[in-house]
């Protein structure tokens, strides 16, 4: 296979590289069920990165991302896109639906996104136009897409959902985008990669071909028009001039001049699939270790660690959530806060701040800072709640459990916070929050034992004041 450009010469630069030590890379997670305003935390770092890099996940990702009054939502293309001058790395892509996410995003403002995308030749098949000629105008979109989500993959989902409800009388409550099927495909080593593509289209349509049967051997109600579908792959020739060897692609932004490199990462701690609240996760690796193996980032090369957490909690789908308020207060954060799903339209389910779940997103991925989005959401209540422990048989337990069914019975002990009674929605210093609002930070900060550099009081980039 060859490409427009290709790679160096694997000899180059390897012996001694010019930077020793390497550029660090500065990574933003979700550290609890997502939906936690990464995207805004990104979007604001991505003014000042040379680099944006998303590691993980597919369209069942959503990020919204407000600049200049303008609403972008974001579930392929990585927040840091708005940026004209942006690199990014890691998902899982179906293709409509990214031509469609990027055609909607066009309507509100957004310019010259296919200009900055760059394929890796591993990832499991990415097809998007691309303009050549801008490769090296300023900052880029570096995307190692992963695997394709194909059509049929997010009819298994939905196949497979509804054989889940009718033997165990229950569902994971899935997107139905695709994903599981797709992580499934690359981890039992049948998938598509890019490399496929741009080689052999004849061999690529009968693997293919091979892959449907595969499935339709397991789903029999599942049917396919291949050759609709094969038609809709042809874009070998469109997608070779922005291919590029990933790894030595990274290994030159890490060791090469100095860059301020940012990593993307979607979905969140307690939705990863070995460390999240299993098996109500998704099928990617969304901790930090997701930054390493998506983007081929050596762990020397880490550098900060953002969590992103809401003020109260939030979560979508099925699975235990212990703070949750199925009240009147649940009820008032999910309206206050427009708690609906940016991928799927559902109402998300609202409760309290559970720190309990913050210091475990802490254990695995070590976060050097927070940002705490959403604060303002809190101002007209009476009285704020947070979770610090959790309670079995009325006796506390020091960790984190692994089973979920002990999750769902465990018993939440609260510290109770007087509200502010404000509107904070104007603040843009730390100055500016009450004294009330800078106590319920302090503690949270204090609790989890991790400085908070971000407090989030609005939709914008604007509205993240910076502690430090």
């Amino acid at each position: 296979m060859s490409y427009t450009n290709p790679p160096s010469n694997p000899t180059q630069g390897l012996k001694r590289p010019r930077n020793e030590t390497g550029n660090k890379v500065t990574v933003v997670l979700g550290a609890q069920w997502g939906d936690e305003g990464k995207g805004k935390v990104v979007d604001l770092l991505a003014t000042e990165s040379d680099l944006v890099c998303r590691c993980q996940g597919g369209n069942n990702a959503g990020h919204t991302v407000v600049v200049e009054g303008k609403e972008y939502d974001f579930h392929l293309l990585p927040s840091g896109i708005i940026n004209p001058k942006s690199i990014c790395n890691g998902v899982v892509i179906h293709l409509p639906g990214l031509f469609e996410e990027a055609e909607n995003n066009e309507k509100k403002g957004l310019k010259g996104w296919e200009k900055r995308l760059i394929v890796s030749d591993r990832a499991h098949l990415a097809m998007i136009p691309y303009d050549p000629t801008s490769i090296n105008k300023g900052l880029h979109l570096f995307c190692f897409y992963l695997s394709t989500v194909f059509d049929f993959h997010q009819v298994v989902d939905g196949i497979q959902e509804t054989q889940r409800q009718a033997t165990e009388g229950k569902i994971i409550g899935t997107t139905k985008k695709g994903i599981g099927p797709t992580y499934a495909s690359k981890a039992s080593r049948t998938g598509l990669r890019v490399c496929d593509l741009l080689g052999d289209f004849k061999e690529f349509s009968t693997k293919f071909k091979n892959l449907v049967k595969q499935y339709q051997s397991m789903y029999s109600s599942l049917t396919v028009d291949t050759e609709s579908q094969l038609k809709k792959l042809k874009y070998g020739e469109r997608l070779r001039p922005m291919v590029r060897d990933g790894v030595y692609y990274m290994y030159e932004a890490l060791h090469g001049p100095p860059k301020k490199i940012l990593v993307e990462g979607a979905n969140a701690a307690l939705l990863d699939i070995d460390f999240g609240t299993y098996p109500f996760v998704t099928s990617s690796n969304c901790t930090v270790g997701g930054a390493c193996t998506g983007l081929g980032i050596p762990p020397l090369n880490i550098g900060e660690v953002y969590g992103v957490s809401k003020a109260y909690t939030t979560r979508v789908g099925i699975g235990a959530f212990p703070t949750e308020q199925l009240n009147v207060t649940g009820e008032l954060l999910q309206t206050r806060g427009h708690e609906v799903g940016v991928t799927t339209g559902r109402k998300r389910r609202c409760g309290w701040l559970d720190l309990v779940i913050l210091r475990y997103a802490h254990m695995i991925n070590g976060f050097t800072a927070i940002a705490l989005t959403k604060l303002d959401i809190l101002d007209v209540l009476d009285e704020i709640k947070v979770g610090v422990a959790y309670k079995i048989n009325g006796k506390r337990i020091p960790h984190f459990p692994a089973d979920m069914e002990l999750l769902h019975k465990v018993e939440v002990e609260y510290e109770t916070f007087p509200g502010w009674k404000s509107d904070t929605s104007a603040a843009r210093k730390w100055n500016n929050l009450p004294q009330k609002a800078q106590n319920y930070i302090r503690f949270v900060e204090n609790h989890i034992g991790v400085p908070i550099k971000w407090v989030g009081v609005g939709k914008s980039r604007e509205c993240m004041i910076q502690m430090f």
